[in-house]
């Protein structure tokens, strides 16, 4: 389903979970560049203060724009900006819900600002905020 700007409205909600794989990390790892051995050398995180490798934070990051683009308002939604702060690791095999709540709406300007957290049993691991557009209502 794709929302509108006339259809958002404060304190509306939509979420995905996704389980981070092992082949995710290494697909995200080669797509990005991002190959800090913190992701990928096992060996090399034990001696971090994790004690094993973690999923890359954009990687997370990416479930708030699946949920944006899929659901909330979905289909031809327009990313503008994103703040993130990265509170604590996320492990292969752990769950990841990515849930964004809408705060503001401007009708007039067809801007919406939601507030973006990913959760891994109950603990945020992302928090922040997006500027959206949503996608314009097709002409009758």
């Amino acid at each position: 389903m794709t929302y509108y700007i006339d259809q958002l409205q404060p304190g509306m909600s939509a979420s995905t979970s996704k389980t981070v794989t092992e082949t995710d990390i290494i697909l995200f790892a080669g797509i990005s560049t991002d190959v800090n051995p913190a992701h990928l050398d096992e060996e090399y995180c034990k001696g971090t203060m994790f004690g094993t490798r973690i999923a890359h934070g954009m990687l997370s990051a990416g479930f708030i724009s699946a949920t944006l683009a899929n659901k909330l308002p979905g289909p031809g939604t327009i990313y503008l900006s994103q703040t993130l702060k990265f509170k604590a690791p996320v492990k292969p095999g752990d769950t990841v819900t990515a849930t964004v709540t809408v705060r503001e709406v401007n009708v007039e300007k067809n801007r919406v600002i939601l507030d973006t957290v990913c959760t891994v049993a109950g603990k945020t691991v992302i928090d922040g905020e997006c500027l959206m557009m949503p996608p314009v209502r097709p002409a009758a």
